[in-house]
C-alpha cells in the first residue's frame, strides 16, 4: 500500500497554507514554486482539495487559494480522502459482493483487514495541520 504522489503534494500544500496568516490568499504559482511542485499538477490537486472543502479558490486579480477551515480542523485523513477517496485497503471492505466468503461472518482475513483499516483511518485522523505546523501536540 502506498499513497500516490498527488497526496504527498496535497499534504505539503495544505501544510504550506497552514503556516500562512489566517485567510491569506496565495497564488498557485507561488505555492508550486515554494514547494517545487509542477504548477499544472498543483492546480489539479487544489481543485480536488477545494471540492473536498479543505481549501477555497479565489478567482481573478489577487486570486489563489486559502484554507477553507482552521488548520486544527483539517486532518491527514481529510486530505487523503479528498485526493484518493475513502481509505479502503481491500475491495471486500468496500462491497461484500467482492468477497467470495460473504464478508465478516465467514472470513477471518476480512475481519483482520477491517480492524487494520479502522486503525489506519484513526491514525490519519489523529494528526491535524495545526499540529504539523508546530502549533500543538498530536491527539493520541
Amino acid at each position: 500500500m502506498q499513497l500516490n504522489q498527488a497526496t504527498d503534494y496535497a499534504f505539503r500544500a495544505v501544510l504550506y497554507l497552514s503556516m500562512q496568516p489566517p485567510g491569506e490568499v496565495i497564488e498557485a504559482r507561488a505555492i508550486a514554486g515554494s514547494l517545487v511542485i509542477p504548477n499544472r499538477f498543483l492546480l489539479k490537486i487544489m481543485r480536488l482539495l477545494a471540492k473536498g472543502g479543505i481549501v477555497r479558490s479565489f478567482q481573478g486579480v489577487g486570486g489563489g487559494y486559502a484554507l477553507a477551515r482552521n488548520p486544527g480542523e483539517i486532518t491527514l485523513k481529510d486530505v487523503v480522502e479528498a485526493i484518493e477517496g475513502p481509505i479502503r485497503i481491500n475491495k471486500c471492505l468496500v462491497d461484500p459482493a467482492y468477497c467470495n466468503r460473504q464478508g465478516v461472518p465467514h472470513c477471518a482475513v476480512h475481519q483482520a483487514l477491517g480492524s487494520i483499516q479502522d486503525v489506519l483511518a484513526q491514525e490519519f485522523a489523529s494528526h491535524n495541520f495545526q499540529q504539523l505546523a508546530g502549533g500543538e501536540e498530536p491527539k493520541i
